[in-house]
């Protein structure tokens, strides 16, 4: 299994690509912009893309979305609690944003502990609320895609849409530090990490 990274729009969100090298079946977890970059890469390697994955329904995790979903014509997936976000662009704070406002009706709505398959590869649903309501992270083997909830050195804002302090740090300690040790973060920003960093010397934790 392989997880690489775009830095995706102007807000430089973390898209994933993650693929299976022998069958070259793939998702794209949270297509933030730059859609073009994404559709390269996908088209270069010749992946199969199964599904588009949101970790959650804010504007820049969204923007490259639907050029995605035409070019691809595959599912949209996003947790059950965050579809009416991803439709409405004052919830998901589009219109507040460069990219302008998006809306998107999601294909597949997702609950804790699904299992997304492709390929021979699994992504198991954490969800984990607290940045948004339907906020989730993707557990695939000894890995964790953490979108907005978990940073290195830091966890997400609370104070949006759907938002709860109390909410997140309950995910944060009750879905991902009780992870393996051993475990590596990919956030929605910056660096990854590994949960035994964030145990031990995050200070929000």
């Amino acid at each position: 299994m392989n997880i690489h990274k775009i830095a995706a729009g102007i807000y430089a969100v973390n898209c994933y690509v993650v693929y299976s090298e022998s069958t070259k079946s793939a998702i794209v977890v949270d297509p933030g912009g730059d859609s073009d970059d994404i559709i390269k890469f996908i088209d270069e390697n010749n992946l199969d893309l199964n599904y588009i994955v949101l970790t959650h329904g804010h504007g820049d995790h969204i923007g490259g979305v639907a050029e995605l979903k035409k070019y691809y014509k595959v599912p949209i997936m996003i947790h059950e609690k965050d579809a009416e976000i991803i439709k409405d662009c004052n919830l998901n704070l589009s219109n507040m944003m460069a990219m302008g406002c998006v809306e998107i009706t999601p294909d597949i709505e997702l609950k804790d502990n699904d299992i997304i398959e492709f390929g021979e590869l699994k992504a198991i649903v954490l969800h984990t609320p607290g940045h948004t309501k339907g906020g989730i992270s993707l557990k695939l083997n000894n890995n964790v895609i953490s979108g907005d909830t978990l940073f290195k050195g830091s966890i997400g804002r609370s104070d949006l849409y759907g938002g709860d302090h109390e909410v997140l740090l309950n995910s944060i300690k009750s879905k991902l530090l009780t992870l393996p040790e051993d475990t590596k973060v990919f956030p929605g920003h910056g660096a990854p990490t590994f949960i035994k960093f964030e145990k031990y010397n995050n200070p929000f934790l």
